[in-house]
């Protein structure tokens, strides 16, 4: 049986003999990577049984610039080509600070001149299909990401606590914004799966460690209605493909909703957070979990033992009877110890070769 097969039976809760695995390594630990291995591929060096596929964007002109004054072109700040949300270098590592394009508009008009992203003119469609056929050709499964789906995307613009006051002040521009992303989403979600992709990766964070960001009822109002359409447009010319859904924090007040609007498998299932069994309880025969390895405690903080103790944890809480995709719950960051990664593949490489 293939790896392609293999993937399938285990994310459709139909066999518990093989669980995919994958990570995300930070620059710091793809540079030590490089440094052991020789290579800069440590997706086809570890076998991960995913791939990535996304159309390149083929926007050059600035678009953007005049939201940010002064700062534009600056040493250290980039402007997203496709969104124009600005990123200023922060102090630590590879991280970041987001600046909004649209943090200063105050009318209506501003919002509607902005220039999105047009999903099938801004985007290189023609040789999109040979990229995702090749994936294929090689056993593996083709993914395409969107996990800044909708909230996220709007919130990046617009900035987070402009947007978390429109949801109340001004739900015109709440909506407006969702909207436009909604329909921009809803195209690419379409083209993905006429294109044969076989997981469409969606997510926002609406979720904090401890809480919701907003109460379930303003994310059943502006966010599960339109997530449900982008959902609908893959689904409608690829009944089949598998729609993943990423989320930080501890979202369980709204596993449900999910559920309901066609979600079949949840990420990362954030330990520190969320107990991964308990969730696989109460909704493992309709979801399947990609993740649940912390990346706040064992991976950075413990030994090369208590990392293939987790790995066997997670597959026997959450593996049993299929639905297990084990990953880290986000980034390698570079506080893991390189050992940590290679107990984390060797553990994987363990039960899927007994069994």
């Amino acid at each position: 049986m293939g790896t392609r097969d293999k993937f399938f039976r285990a994310m459709r809760r139909e066999d518990n003999g093989y669980v995919p695995f994958e990570f995300g390594l930070c620059p710091a630990l793809q540079k030590k990577f490089e440094e052991k291995s020789g290579t800069t591929d440590y997706v086809g060096y570890y076998g991960f049984p995913v791939r990535s596929a996304a159309p390149r964007c083929k926007i050059t002109e600035d678009r953007f610039s005049k939201y940010f004054p002064g700062k534009a072109g600056t040493e250290g700040f980039s402007i997203n080509r496709e969104w124009g949300m600005g990123a200023a270098a922060g102090s630590v590592a590879h991280f970041s600070h987001m600046e909004p394009s649209m943090g200063g508009f105050t009318r209506m008009e501003e919002f509607e001149s902005y220039p999105f992203p047009d999903p099938v003119r801004d985007y290189d469609w023609e040789h999109f299909q040979p990229q995702v056929d090749g994936i294929k050709r090689q056993d593996a499964i083709a993914v395409a990401p969107m996990e800044t789906t909708l909230f996220e995307v709007s919130w990046y613009m617009r900035g987070m606590e402009n947007f978390m006051m429109d949801m109340i002040e001004s739900p015109e521009i709440a909506e407006f914004l969702l909207d436009r992303a909604c329909e921009i989403r809803c195209e690419f979600a379409r083209r993905y799966a006429l294109a044969g992709c076989d997981v469409l990766r969606l997510g926002d964070d609406v979720s904090t460690q401890l809480d919701m960001m907003m109460s379930p009822e303003q994310y059943r109002a502006f966010l599960k209605p339109r997530l449900a359409k982008v959902i609908k447009a893959a689904k409608d010319a690829k009944p089949d493909m598998l729609i993943f859904y990423h989320g930080d924090g501890n979202l369980q007040k709204v596993i449900p909703d999910l559920i309901e609007v066609g979600v079949e498998i949840l990420n990362p299932i954030q330990p520190e957070c969320m107990d991964p069994a308990e969730i696989k309880r109460k909704y493992g025969s309709r979801l399947s979990f990609w993740g649940t390895l912390g990346t706040q405690t064992t991976m950075p903080f413990g030994t090369p033992e208590d990392v293939r103790g987790e790995c066997m944890k997670r597959i026997e809480d959450v593996g049993h009877d299929g639905g297990l995709f084990l990953a880290p719950s986000h980034i390698l960051e570079p506080e893991v110890p390189w050992e940590n990664v290679e107990a984390f593949v060797a553990a994987v490489a363990e039960y899927n070769g007994r069994r």
